[in-house]
């Protein structure tokens, strides 16, 4: 990311597998109605503070819970979805056969899968899936390419790597950060605010 350029991001809003606590990681599930006012909220406290909405780049993951948000953000804005990017870069991280499994469960499906994440997060990869490493890897690509400032919808685990790579959270800390749905990150020049 450029010097001087500033990033929103966004976490989707709420789905009914949020809800329940399944992991959702790649799978395509929509937004429930929490998760529609989660992205007006988002949508609200941009405009409160934006003054020209047309000189950022829109950009999100190419998955409908994104694509949701992102319409909503932008409706709140006075915008259509006319020049929003989507970006494969920027997909959630692949829980590969942890994917659809409730987060109780897993301790009886995947014991040793739950005790090699506990001994490692950043690096445990599920039989099938990423690791934060993998996530981060192509996540910090897409960083590189973003020269303007920019406004972005996208996933937990993305906020989370981001927050790694752009403003230099350990990545030992980088699995508990706290993913809220209805909050902003900004950051600038390595620094994090919350809108």
């Amino acid at each position: 990311m450029r010097p001087g350029v500033t990033l929103y991001f966004i976490r989707h809003g709420e789905t009914d597998w949020n809800a329940e606590q399944r992991y959702q990681g790649q799978h395509d599930i929509p937004l429930n109605d929490r998760g529609r006012e989660q992205a007006r909220r988002n949508g609200e406290a941009l405009r409160g503070v934006l003054t020209d909405v047309l000189r950022f780049d829109y950009v999100a993951s190419p998955l409908e819970r994104t694509r949701e948000t992102m319409r909503i953000v932008r409706e709140a804005l006075g915008l259509t979805m006319d020049g929003v990017r989507f970006d494969d870069r920027l997909r959630e991280m692949s829980y590969g056969h942890w994917e659809g499994q409730l987060a109780s469960e897993l301790p009886r499906l995947d014991p040793q899968g739950v005790a090699a994440r506990a001994a490692d997060a950043w690096n445990w990869q599920p039989r099938g899936g990423e690791s934060y490493e993998d996530l981060a890897a192509r996540v910090g690509d897409w960083l590189r390419s973003v020269d303007r400032d920019t406004i972005v919808a996208s996933h937990g685990g993305v906020s989370r790597v981001l927050r790694h790579l752009a403003a230099g959270v350990d990545r030992r800390e980088v699995p508990r950060l706290a993913v809220p749905q209805d909050r902003i990150i900004v950051i600038r020049d390595g620094r994090l605010d919350w809108l």
